[in-house]
């Protein structure tokens, strides 16, 4: 579920990232998984993209709505290449390795180097629900974030109606810290979320 984080100092490390993140947001690095493929949005991804952000049950517990076109799509990619040029935080394509076709995606929506935490996000294709993508996803980008930048926790939140979403950041080692009420509006209605996360020592 993609909930960014709102307040000043995590707006303004956005727009300012530590120079070891910045170079990593520039040119996000290919991550490989037994399944999966995690690379750079292309505008080419469009219609596997599209096939799946139309879908009323994949966009029921995000923040962004089915997408209505893929020219909405195509936007959408359009927004995250900007990113990638500006070196702000965003998001990679997941690859399933077997088809080559994107299947869903997962990226940074916080970040914030002065308190050396980021938050994640992630949206899947119905029809690779239930199979362990999101967690082997989630699991190799905690990965690289541990490994190649400075961050010492890593949030993730839900609505607590999307325990399919829970169960995904608890497979990879994030606890569960609390109850957020009135969190965020999701189309319309004030929705309540789960914090979790995790720290580096938690996973090394």
């Amino acid at each position: 579920m993609k909930l960014e984080l709102r307040d000043r100092l995590s707006f303004r490390s956005l727009l300012e990232p530590a120079d070891s993140a910045r170079a990593l947001f520039l040119d996000p690095p290919e991550i490989g998984t037994c399944r999966l493929r995690l690379r750079r949005l292309r505008m080419r991804d469009a219609r596997d993209i599209y096939r799946w952000s139309a879908d009323p049950d994949v966009a029921r517990y995000v923040l962004w709505d089915p997408h209505r076109s893929v020219w909405d799509t195509r936007d959408y990619l359009r927004y995250i290449r900007s990113l990638y040029r500006r070196g702000l935080p965003s998001s990679w394509g997941v690859e399933l390795r077997e088809t080559g076709k994107v299947i869903g995606t997962i990226g940074i929506m916080g970040w914030n180097p002065e308190h050396r935490f980021a938050e994640i996000g992630y949206s899947f294709g119905r029809a690779w629900w239930h199979q362990g993508y999101a967690p082997e996803a989630l699991s190799a980008l905690l990965d690289l974030l541990f490994e190649r930048t400075q961050v010492n926790r890593v949030e993730g939140m839900c609505d607590v109606r999307n325990e399919a979403s829970a169960r995904v950041m608890e497979k990879c080692g994030m606890r569960r810290e609390g109850l957020l009420r009135k969190r965020v509006v999701n189309k319309g209605e004030e929705v309540d979320v789960y914090l979790y996360a995790i720290l580096r020592s938690d996973r090394i």
